[in-house]
Order: structure tokens, then sequence, then C-alpha cells
């Protein structure tokens, strides 16, 4: 490709079989960007298999309106990677990942879930937000999710997935673990799971903060 580095392919390579070697998603579901300069990032290709994408299955696309620059037909929802990424400055990386448990909760009336059962979630994540569902590579979807992430790392869309972001890809997949964690214990436990205090959770959230540029 055009001025992007090889090295910096194969590390995006990389990065989409790792997060889909740990199931983070399947098939053609999901997908992820990675800023590589001030108004450009590289972005899975619509349709592309996470697990066995290869560097030809790679688009570089525009930060400031999403448009293709070199490479295949970029995933359908490159509007919401964009814009995160417009809004973001400290965001390099944002992930669409659908994991069993997280998923299933998505599918959930909205207000019925309160994620913080277990410390990762107010100290590595914070607040959880939540769109209704809107059709995936919507303007209604892209702009709702972009306006979410302004002060959120993660966001749940209705009867669809989760997004999340970071600035590293190390960080983005311990945010989709842990959140695949919570999410587990939720689904498992029923009604017998139990919040975290709520004061103790200000402790977290607070600890997040102290160490979080954007958030």
């Amino acid at each position: 490709m055009t001025d992007v580095p090889e090295r910096v392919l194969e590390e995006f390579v990389g990065a989409c079989h790792r997060a889909a070697g740990r199931g983070l998603m399947r098939c053609s579901s999901g997908n992820l960007s990675w800023r590589i300069d001030g108004d450009r990032l590289l972005a899975s290709s619509s349709r592309s298999w996470m697990e066995d994408i290869s560097p030809a299955e790679v688009s570089v696309c525009r930060i400031s309106d999403g448009a293709l620059l070199e490479g295949n037909k970029p995933t359908i929802e490159i509007a919401f990677h964009a814009g995160i990424m417009r809004t973001r400055p400290d965001v390099n990386m944002v992930m669409h990942f659908q994991t069993p448990c997280a998923t299933t909760l998505a599918c959930r009336p909205p207000g019925e879930v309160n994620y913080f059962v277990i410390p990762e979630i107010p100290c590595y994540i914070g607040h959880v937000a939540r769109v209704p569902f809107l059709l995936p590579g919507s303007n209604e979807l892209a702009e709702a999710v972009t306006d979410a992430m302004r002060d959120h790392d993660m966001v749940v869309m209705g009867n669809h997935g989760q997004v999340t972001v970071a600035a590293d890809m190390d960080h983005l997949i311990q945010n989709a673990e842990f959140f695949e964690l919570a999410c587990e214990v939720i689904v498992r436990g029923g009604d017998g799971v139990k919040p975290l205090p709520e004061e103790d959770v200000e402790v977290l959230l607070e600890w997040k903060r102290a160490r979080s540029p954007g958030v």
C-alpha cells in the first residue's frame, strides 16, 4: 500500500488475527480500525473474516470523513470508526465485537443491566453507554455511536453488539475481555448477582479518571 509501511500493515493484520483468536469476532462479524497518522486509519475491509484477514483485505481511509483512500471497500461501520477518532484524539484503535454473553445482554430491554459486578469494569472501562438498535452501516448508527463514545470507552448497540476504544491493542482486548467476563457473570448468575457497592464503584471510577487522558 502506498505510504503505509509494511511493518504497520503487518501489525494491523496481526491485531485482527489476535482479536478473532480470542473469540471476540466470528466469521465476518466485527471490525477493527487503527489510527496511523493525523488523518488516516487502517480498517478491516467489508465482509473480511478477521481470523484470516490478509494485507489485501485492509483499507486505508480518511479520518476526517471516512472516505476510502486505498484498498478494498472498508467495513460497513467505517463512519463510526472515523467519527470516534475525530472526536477522541486519545483513541488510536476502535473495535466492534460480538461476544456471546455481552451480546445476549444487548438484546435485553435498556436500563435493566448494571455491569458493575466486578472491579475491572469501573476501574478499566467506566460507565457503559447504550444506543438503540439502528441499521448496521446507517448514518443514524454512526452518529449515535460516535456521540455516545465522546465520554465512554464502551458502547452497547441494542440487538447488535459492542464497540470499545483504546490507545493500544492490549488495552482494547482487555476492555472486550473484561466486559465479556462481567456479562457472563450476569448471564450465569441471573437474579442472584449482587453489584458492587456504590461507594466502592465511585472509588474505582476515580482510579480510572486519574490515569485516563480522554475520559
